[in-house]
């Protein structure tokens, strides 16, 4: 696991890596089923393809709820920026141009299974998150990092369950 930036406009980052004792279409059957993620998720409650789209695609557009009991109750909409099929599977969430965070699983064979990783990144665009920096700016890296600490638990647990469900 790694993160980087203590800033909202450095557009702190962090990613956590495991690796699964199963080929690579089965992960990828897995992570890019985003219908299953609020199933792994302590926040995300419900996603949804918009647009007719029924599964991943370049462009492709999902709406997604959350909930954190700091934050209330909120709704997304995102979109698919990478997309290569048992490789990588990248969103913007929010405006593409200016996201509120960017979200990305990458997938390689190794060692005779699959090495996934799961990252995110905060920003540059305005979030739920720079609400309450806006309201305490001189406890702004105060709470990058305990968000960031939040997503760093919340991916470990959703790669622990991506791995149990793949090597089933």
């Amino acid at each position: 696991m790694e993160w980087t930036g203590a800033r909202y406009a450095d557009r702190p980052t962090v990613e956590v890596r495991t690796w699964i004792d199963a080929p690579p279409p089965t992960v990828w059957a897995l992570v890019s089923d985003i219908e299953l993620m609020p199933e792994l998720s302590r926040e995300l409650r419900s996603v949804a393809w918009l647009d007719g789209a029924t599964g991943p695609a370049l462009g492709a557009r999902f709406v997604g709820r959350s909930e954190h009991e700091a934050f209330g109750s909120w709704e997304t909409t995102s979109q698919v920026t990478e997309y290569e099929p048992e490789s990588v599977l990248a969103w913007a969430v929010q405006d593409p141009a200016d996201p509120s965070a960017v979200w990305r699983f990458r997938l390689r064979a190794e060692d005779g299974g699959t090495g996934l990783s799961q990252w995110m990144q905060l920003g540059p665009g305005r979030s739920g998150l720079s609400e309450a920096i806006d309201r305490m700016p001189d406890k702004e890296q105060k709470i990058v990092f305990v968000r960031l600490r939040e997503f760093e638990r919340s991916i470990t647990a959703t790669l622990a369950e991506i791995k149990k469900r793949a090597e089933a």
